[in-house]
């Protein structure tokens, strides 16, 4: 009797596993991660594929006297909403790959 793997199967079970792979991928341009930032008043939402779809402001945080804590806060939302999208990317594609990292998946 052989003690080694069967190299058939274990092809099989990569191709699988590629094909999973390609499927999430593809999934993930649909899911999405929002993010807020200054107590909520500005969202961030990001696609799987790290694309950002939109940034909602509420009106009040908008003064023109201090445009630069706008901008922080929107920098801040979007950076959480990315490191969001990301670990969500992450999650699923260690279902398939068993914890498996690096595997050419851009983000990842």
């Amino acid at each position: 009797m052989s003690s080694g793997m069967n190299p058939q199967k274990m092809l099989k079970q990569m191709q699988k596993m590629q094909a999973d792979m390609e499927r999430v991928q593809i999934e993930l341009q649909s899911e999405y991660s929002s993010a807020t930032a200054g107590g909520g008043v500005v969202t961030a939402t990001v696609s799987g594929g790290l694309e950002v779809q939109s940034i909602i402001i509420d009106p009040k945080i908008v003064d023109p006297e201090d445009v630069e804590l706008l901008s922080d806060t929107i920098v801040a939302a979007v950076n959480e909403a990315m490191r969001q999208a990301q670990e969500h990317a992450q999650r699923r594609i260690g279902e398939i790959s068993g914890g498996l990292s690096g595997l050419g998946i851009p983000g990842l």
